[in-house]
């Protein structure tokens, strides 16, 4: 698919989750292939122009990390503009506004989810911003700020009359966070309300298969995948190939999911230093051990660890604890194996509670006031 002038390798999009897709996040997930397209975590305009280190940190990219959009929240017009001026001069392929942030304090200062509750002071935000740039201005938003409010469709229109090349829309509302079933139909009538702009879809992308079922079940031009992508971070190359091929690959056996879990936490020492970038990954690797199976002692040695050799050490002692688990050649005995992952919106009854069991929850972070 093409987003803009930028013609991209697949039509699979990393969602920005904030805290955690950042640079060493986005450069793992390229790695292993697939990947279309990425943006950074969300970014406040105020503090990038302010050159706040922190905003620096999180667009902080490399010649490897393209093509990608840094994405602004912010609810002041000129504020906007100007972020986005310096967004383009930072070389980036596009800029993203958060319109879907259900978070109080991205929320209260009118950014986020808030933005699809003023269309018309929203249009206005962004003709300014497209007419600055000459990159592509892409928005993120929900289906509505609650089942009562499903602006999307409305808003996507504005949106598109006002220059934006590109739409993502979350199935759910701004009410419902992060639970609940994914509304296709939501992003069906979205994807009817524009005219020629691509529409890429998000929510509860678990599966290949869930990424396919979107995709036929919407008319969407891609997926974007957030939280899915820390559970299967191979997900990408595991898609493309299902959507291009028919074939689904499995998912990753245990070596190959203990050398990603390594290579992701030597670019965050990398990125961060070793002391930093150790107790920053404390919240990223029990995601990895979310497919591990018994994984209890692992996860209680992680999020203690404040060094390499911390690291090292729980890899060690896990390996370990968890041969009890296995057969002969190391293999997970199958009454130990994960649940199959499977999206809210495939379930057609879910009276054995798979829907709780499956439940990706929000990380806990930067923002955790959902």
């Amino acid at each position: 698919m093409r987003l803009g002038p930028h013609e991209l390798s697949s039509n699979l999009f990393l969602s920005p989750l904030a805290g955690y897709t950042n640079l060493p996040m986005r450069l793992t997930v390229r790695e292993l292939g697939g990947l279309g397209w990425a943006t950074t975590d969300l970014v406040n305009a105020r503090s990038l122009l302010e050159n706040s280190p922190g905003a620096l940190r999180l667009v902080a990219t490399c010649a490897e990390d393209r093509p990608f959009a840094i994405q602004l929240f912010g609810s002041v017009p000129e504020e906007m503009r100007d972020a986005a001026v310096k967004c383009e001069a930072l070389g980036v392929q596009a800029v993203d506004i958060n319109m879907g942030c259900p978070v109080k304090k991205v929320v209260s200062i009118g950014g986020g989810s808030a933005m699809m509750t003023a269309l018309d002071r929203t249009a206005a935000l962004v003709r300014g911003m497209v007419a600055a740039v000459k990159i592509p201005v892409t928005a993120k938003m929900r289906l509505g700020w609650d089942d009562a409010n499903l602006t999307a469709p409305d808003l996507a229109r504005v949106l598109e009359d006002a220059g934006v090349a590109a739409v993502f829309v979350h199935g759910r509302t701004r009410a419902q966070g992060f639970s609940g079933r994914v509304n296709l139909a939501g992003i069906r009538a979205v994807v009817a309300a524009v005219k020629s702009i691509p529409v890429i879809g998000n929510g509860d992308i678990t599966t290949p298969e869930a990424a396919k079922h979107m995709l036929d079940e919407t008319g969407c031009a891609g997926v974007s995948i957030g939280r899915g992508a820390f559970y299967d971070p191979w997900i990408f190359r595991r898609t493309e190939n299902y959507l291009r091929t028919g074939i689904l690959l499995p998912e990753p056996d245990f070596a190959e999911r203990v050398r990603v879990l390594r290579r992701h936490f030597d670019r965050y020492v990398e990125f961060y230093g070793e002391a930093n970038g150790a107790r920053q990954f404390r919240r990223v690797a029990p995601w990895y051990a979310k497919r591990f199976g018994p994984a209890r002692p692992f996860k209680r040695s992680m999020v203690a660890i404040n060094s390499r050799a911390d690291f090292e050490a729980a890899i060690a002692e896990y390996l370990v604890w968890r041969a009890q688990f296995c057969d002969d050649q190391g293999v997970l005995l199958e009454k130990f194996q994960p649940e199959k992952m499977e999206a809210s919106f495939m379930r057609e009854d879910d009276a054995g509670g798979a829907a709780e069991r499956n439940a990706i929850p929000v990380p806990k972070g930067p923002v955790e006031v959902w």
